[in-house]
């Protein structure tokens, strides 16, 4: 005798019945996501940020500021190059500040009752008890990338017949409503115009239904003509890399977004679950550490399994620079990795300028 455990099976009108199942009770038709049953593992142990001393960035020199000013300037079609050409740097001026960045990545299950059309696919449902969503195997990506899985779960397929050609597997054609033919357009469906034969239906009044073939009726598109559906539950994974990042204040006067770019990696360490950064000499890194990594362990775990968590310190060198032209004082920034410059009060711009 069979040890299998015997669920209804679903329903001819296709509201699956899967909600007996163990791991499955309650399940609607929109689904949800289901919180991971797994307990959050123990903390990493508090690591010490490095030596101070060695947190430098080497200073930016004046001819790689103006190469930097003379590439942004030229990416501007109504920028003159005047002020990069005859102007003169006075100062220059560091500013670098800190970027501590959190990822964490995490893995949701959402499950709902589905249906396709049948395939030769086999007919499992209730031959051994399906497993509970989180013990369908799925294979993870690589750490911190999005991705999403759509899986069919074992053992819990079953074949109906389809409802929308009520296993015919074609359906009337609604263009010439199951004719074949259409009325001619020509003449109106009379056979003559212009008190002539038409020569467009050969005065039949009718023409030939090009949607159909003149078959009068169409393949189901819900069963792809085969007849049947297979109905099922799918269990769709969704890996998730969610960042955040925190920039120390710097006090240069610069206001642009510095996502953009990259810095000195000062710091990096990852884990199942993160302690937060201590022993660092700024007090904001250690705060914004604590207060992300609390908040992303409360927010995800209730909805998610938490794979793997990583923080990044990096130094973001900025630079202010200040030149003169034409006896004025200007200044723009150069920031990042990429000297990528911000000179918001440009003072020669116009919308005609060809050099």
């Amino acid at each position: 005798m069979s040890n299998a455990a015997v669920y209804p099976l679903p329903t001819a009108s296709g509201a699956n019945t899967f909600g007996n199942m163990p791991g499955y009770e309650g399940m609607g038709a929109g689904g949800g996501f289901l919180p991971p049953p797994m307990p959050l593992e123990p903390v990493a142990p508090p690591q010490t940020g490095p030596n101070p001393e060695e947190w430098t960035i080497p200073t930016l020199s004046e001819d790689m500021a103006h190469e930097a000013f003379r590439s942004c300037v030229s990416s501007h079609c109504c920028w003159s190059k005047d002020p990069v050409n005859h102007g003169v740097i006075t100062n220059m001026e560091p500013f670098n500040t800190y970027r501590y960045r959190l990822e964490t990545f995490t893995e949701a299950r959402k499950t709902e009752p589905a249906e396709k059309p049948y395939e030769g696919e086999q007919a499992d449902f209730y031959t051994q008890p399906a497993p509970r969503p989180w013990e369908v195997p799925a294979k993870t990506p690589s750490l911190f990338t999005e991705h999403i899985e759509n899986i069919r779960v074992p053992f819990t397929s079953s074949i109906k017949e389809c409802n929308s050609c009520h296993a015919l597997g074609t359906i009337k054609c609604d263009e010439c409503n199951g004719d074949g033919t259409k009325e001619c357009w020509s003449c109106n469906g009379s056979g003559r115009r212009n008190e002539e034969a038409c020569s467009s239906c050969d005065a039949t009044g009718k023409k030939r239904c090009t949607k159909c073939d003149a078959r009068g009726n169409m393949e189901c598109e819900t069963c792809d003509g085969k007849g049947k559906m297979l109905s099922y539950i799918k269990l769709e994974v969704k890996w998730s890399n969610h960042v955040e990042d925190h920039v120390v204040q710097q006090n240069s006067g610069l206001t642009i977004d510095l996502k953009s770019v990259s810095g000195k990696e000062l710091f990096k360490n990852s884990h199942i679950l993160l302690y937060p950064l201590l022993g660092f000499p700024n007090p904001a890194i250690a705060e914004a550490s604590q207060r992300l990594i609390t908040d992303h362990q409360t927010k995800y775990a209730q909805t998610s399994r938490i794979l793997q968590q990583r923080q990044t310190v990096e130094l973001i060198p900025i630079t202010k620079v200040n030149y003169k032209w034409k006896g004025d004082s200007h200044l723009y920034f150069v920031y990042g990795n990429e000297h990528q410059v911000s000179a918001d009060n440009y003072p020669a711009t116009c919308c005609c300028v060809i050099q």
